[in-house]
């Protein structure tokens, strides 16, 4: 006889610690269970001791799995006919969906768990459980071979017209087809949707729900803009195909979620998004980053670095030990300089390890850690664990508080190549950033060898950009010097098919500084950021305005586009 609540299955436990069934409800249930040779789970449900959903949520919380909703998903029939109908029924398992060599498999109860090699053996392909709610995996399981994950079959009727209003097949937008109406997949739509996104070289994809329609806006060469507003019925099904493909839990809308969606592009590349969800008033917000490894890791020459400071860099990675610090503000390519850094470094000889959060770049040959504080890794602990494996390089994704940055400091003084990031406006900022956050002046100045702000420009397309007419006093008041004017060609975007607005790509824009033996003792004599700034253009050393207008002396961006990103 069940006299305990320590002998009950581990999600029962949970049900009967949260008072959502009373211990003496549940030892007679899970007694009853037992001799009517029942499962527990279904003699609870049936007896309306919990419901459903309870039943779902305590399950995947006791085994670590997330719940979804099925009535959510759109199963596709080529994936439910992965099995029969008599092995669905027998084995009381559903396949949901299907990513290269994985098959989510939906279950209710976790006695089903161990059916999951019987699925392996029957498709080939690697299961990963989700849990639904006995009902609804009930009503699936019935309905046999007669339900089917189409749109049209989900009860969703949307018209290709709809759903695309207001996309375009160009560079520009994405359009579909209209075919008279003819229905459209929410699953068709989404892998159209990350395809053009990849071919239009777009950094972020916004998906926004608001009371009337969504808004769907790609970010290209740091700009938002709208490229879609389907119709606000197409929501949830849309969220909810996209938190399927980054195994996220569907059926959880009030807290912001994370995941990673890998899309294969074609036969030979697959492409990664980090996919964050947001709860807003009018449903869940989603972005999508795109972490493009080829993209990211360009080659030093194509950054945008002028000789003196393409120098400074190389020079900096080629000592065997201090801090290289890159500063700016989200979204300015720090992570791209940092690892076009790396890709110089990475070698057989030498160990290499990075904390990141998260990892957006995959580099072979480096030692890539996700921190992730909710399970106690912080870049503190990484970075301890670090120094226990031989490092030769080690770069923190960003210093965010004082252990970090005292660990970092530590490591960059004892023989290691320290890089990593901060977000500070300007070089010699940074080196009040860190005094600020009570780093010893003297740390300071013995360690960290360069210091690199930057900012991304968008360039001018080449194919329409055209001279600007602009007045000799608006030109010194830029920044330009009065015996350059006459020679001064100043260009202007203008826009055309092959462009954005009449720019295409980035160029990033950089205030290189080493730390010099004077910088050394300002530090140490408590100097503050103007003092600093001032020594650094005593020494030569451009700041990010002086940069930006070198970029638009060679063409390369306009002085709108530096007004834009840089501050006198």
């Amino acid at each position: 006889m069940v006299t305990s609540v320590s002998s009950f299955p581990g999600y029962v436990k949970q049900l009967v610690n949260s008072g959502t069934i009373e211990l003496e409800a549940a030892e007679r249930a899970v007694k009853e269970a037992h001799a009517n040779q029942s499962s527990i789970l279904e003699w609870f449900f049936r007896n309306r001791l919990a419901t459903a959903t309870e039943l779902a949520q305590a399950v995947g919380e006791e085994y670590g799995l997330s719940t979804i909703d099925i009535d959510a998903i759109d199963i596709r029939p080529d994936v439910a006919d992965l099995i029969t109908d008599d092995q669905k029924e027998r084995l009381k398992l559903l396949p949901l969906y299907r990513y290269e060599g994985f098959l989510m498999v939906a279950l209710a109860d976790p006695i089903c768990l161990t059916n999951m090699d019987d699925i392996k053996f029957a498709t080939g392909l690697q299961p990963y459980a989700v849990i639904v709610e006995y009902d609804k995996l009930g009503a699936h399981l019935n309905a046999g071979s007669g339900f089917s994950g189409s749109a049209a079959s989900s009860g969703m009727s949307v018209s290709t017209e709809a759903i695309t209003q207001n996309i375009a097949l160009d560079t520009q937008e994405l359009k579909q087809n209209d075919d008279g109406g003819e229905e459209i997949e929410i699953t068709g739509f989404v892998d159209k949707l990350l395809a053009h996104a990849i071919n239009s070289k777009v950094s972020d994809i916004h998906i926004e729900p608001y009371e009337k329609n969504l808004r769907i806006r790609y970010r290209v060469d740091g700009i938002l803009k709208v490229i879609a507003t389907p119709p606000i019925s197409i929501a949830s099904r849309l969220t909810s195909r996209i938190k399927v493909l980054g195994r996220m839990n569907i059926s959880e809308r009030r807290v912001p979620q994370d995941g990673r969606v890998r899309f294969k592009l074609n036969e030979k590349k697959n492409i990664d998004f980090r996919v964050n969800t947001l709860p807003t008033i009018y449903g869940e917000k989603v972005v999508m980053r795109i972490l493009d490894s080829d993209s990211a890791t360009i080659g030093i020459e194509k950054l945008g670095f002028d000789p003196k400071q393409q120098t400074d860099f190389t020079d900096a990675l080629a000592k065997p030990d201090g801090m290289v610090l890159v500063t700016g503000p989200t979204g300015s390519g720090k992570t791209v300089t940092l690892y076009t850094g790396l890709g110089m470094l990475n070698t057989p000889e030498r160990n290499i390890s990075t904390a990141e959060d998260p990892v957006e770049i995959n580099m072979p040959g480096v030692n890539q850690v996700n921190v992730n504080p909710r399970v106690g890794l912080t870049f503190a602990d990484a970075l301890r664990a670090f120094l226990r494996q031989d490092p030769d390089i080690i770069m923190v994704g960003e210093i965010r508080d004082l252990e970090t940055a005292e660990i970092s400091i530590k490591a960059a003084q004892t023989g290691h190549l320290v890089l990593s990031t901060l977000h500070t406006n300007s070089a010699p900022e940074t080196l009040t950033r860190l005094l600020n956050m009570g780093v010893p002046p003297f740390n300071i100045a013995s360690s960290v060898q360069l210091i690199i702000a930057q900012r991304l420009a968008r360039r001018l397309c080449e194919h329409c950009k055209k001279r600007a007419d602009i007045p000799e006093e608006a030109l010194l008041n830029i920044g330009f010097k009065e015996d350059e004017l006459s020679k001064l060609k100043i260009y202007e975007a203008v826009g055309c098919s092959k462009c954005s607005q009449g720019y295409k790509g980035r160029v990033g824009i950089y205030e290189a500084m080493p730390i010099s033996a004077v910088m050394g003792r300002m530090v140490m004599d408590g100097a503050n950021s103007l003092d600093i700034a001032d020594q650094a253009q005593k020494e030569g050393i451009k700041d990010l305005r002086q940069s930006g207008l070198e970029k638009v002396r060679q063409g390369v961006t306009s002085i709108t586009e530096l007004e834009r990103i840089t501050k006198d």
